[in-house]
C-alpha cells in the first residue's frame, strides 16, 4: 500500500507519536510524506519515507498528483483547522481528489487510528482490485 503522512506545523508532534504508535504497521508499505513531517519521522522511527516538497512549497499537490492518477491508497493528513493556512487552495484540492478517486483520508487521530487498525486487519485489500484493474494495466 502506498500511504502518505502530512501535517500542519502545530500537529507534526502528534503525527510523529502516531507513526511511532503504529511503526509496525507500516514499515511493510510504501510511505511518502511532505518534507518537514518525513523528516521528523524518519528522525524518530527506523521506518524510510519518500519524502515531497514542503506543504507550502508543492508537497500537497505532488501528493495530489499521487491522488490523481489513483497511486495513493490511504492519506493521514493532520490539518490544523484553527490555524489559517497560506496554501489552503491545494488542501481543498488534495480533499477533493481523495474523494473523486475514493482514497481513504483522516484528517485527526481518531480516523486515523480507525484506517490504520483495519489496515492491519487487512480491510483494504480492495485497493489491489484498483491497481489490478486500472485503465491501460494489462491484467
Amino acid at each position: 500500500m502506498n500511504i502518505a503522512f502530512i501535517a500542519h506545523d502545530r500537529k507534526k508532534e502528534e503525527m510523529v507519536n502516531f507513526v511511532i504508535a503504529y511503526e509496525n504497521v507500516f514499515e511493510d508499505h510504501n510511505l511518502y510524506s511532505t518534507g518537514t513531517t518525513g523528516t521528523r519521522i524518519m528522525e524518530q522511527t527506523n521506518l524510510s519515507i519518500h519524502r515531497f516538497a514542503s506543504g507550502p512549497l508543492g508537497g500537497d499537490q505532488q501528493i495530489g498528483a499521487l491522488v490523481a492518477d489513483n497511486e495513493m491508497d490511504l492519506i493521514i493528513f493532520l490539518r490544523d483547522p484553527l490555524m489559517a493556512q497560506p496554501h489552503e487552495p491545494d488542501i481543498n484540492a488534495l480533499l477533493r481528489l481523495c474523494d473523486v478517486q475514493g482514497i481513504p483520508l483522516a484528517t485527526n487521530v481518531a480516523t486515523a487510528e480507525i484506517l490504520v487498525k483495519a489496515l492491519d486487519r487487512g480491510d483494504f485489500a480492495w485497493r489491489e482490485l484498483v491497481h489490478k484493474y486500472k485503465p491501460g494495466v494489462d491484467s
